[in-house]
């Protein structure tokens, strides 16, 4: 015999504890909406307020790059290089070490054979620092009144974006490690047969920080040193010294 035919149908009961998850996962949701507009908010803002000068004639990039200081391109390239890729590097270490540790407590054999994950991410930061060391060679003091040329502003804008280039590669390759890394070392933990497989995949995204380097140091292959004007009298001078200056 069937009961309750002419029941209405129930339904799913709700708790306070059902309502309270509902909502703090509408909270969530509505946290990570807000956070992710007000990242992109702030430079969005300064891109259009520099499209709106530069369209309206109020900024004038040639005017500012010829009026800048040489010096302040090539240490800004070298503080790029060298942060960029240190940041990367940190980066990094965090996820892998994280999981390395994390996947360590069940399975502690995985603790010695992952710790190369951490010295790939190492390695990026190396990449930096050579660079660093590299272009800071260049950087000899010239005074102001002879140091607006050609030459001077090449050597600059070529220490600028080589190392721009050398900092966000780093970064990528690190990020790239780091992940890898962390995947490996939990991979590991459940399969050791695994391990290898993976470490491959991580071998190649450390090369990425080496393609970067490489780029670098061709970017700056035709800069010159850093090095005064030559002034009309320092070659009537030069002239007179020897009969084969020009």
């Amino acid at each position: 015999m069937i009961h309750g035919q002419g029941a209405a149908k129930q339904g799913p009961t709700t708790t306070p504890s059902t309502v309270f998850i509902l909502s703090f996962d509408t909270l969530t949701h509505s946290m990570g909406y807000y956070y992710s507009y007000s990242y992109a908010l702030p430079p969005t803002l300064l891109t259009l307020l520099l499209i709106y000068l530069i369209f309206t004639g109020r900024f004038d990039i040639g005017l500012f790059l010829q009026e800048s200081n040489p010096y302040a391109w090539g240490a800004t390239g070298i503080g790029l290089c060298i942060g960029l890729s240190v940041l990367g590097a940190g980066w990094g270490i965090f996820i892998t070490g994280s999981s390395v540790l994390g996947g360590g407590v069940r399975s502690p054999r995985i603790t010695t054979k992952n710790l190369i994950s951490i010295i790939f991410c190492e390695v990026v930061a190396i990449y930096g620092v050579i660079i660093g060391i590299v272009y800071s060679g260049k950087l000899a003091y010239v005074p102001d009144d002879v140091l607006y040329t050609r030459s001077n502003y090449f050597t600059g804008f070529a220490l600028f974006w080589g190392g721009l280039t050398v900092g966000v590669c780093n970064l990528l390759c690190g990020i790239c490690v780091g992940v890898t890394g962390s995947t490996a070392a939990l991979a590991d933990a459940a399969d050791p047969d695994l391990f290898v497989k993976i470490l491959v995949v991580e071998v190649f995204g450390s090369i990425l920080g080496l393609f970067g380097l490489i780029v670098g140091l061709l970017m700056t292959g035709n800069a010159s040193d850093f090095q005064a004007a030559v002034t009309p009298v320092a070659n009537i001078a030069r002239s007179f010294a020897s009969p084969f200056a020009y």
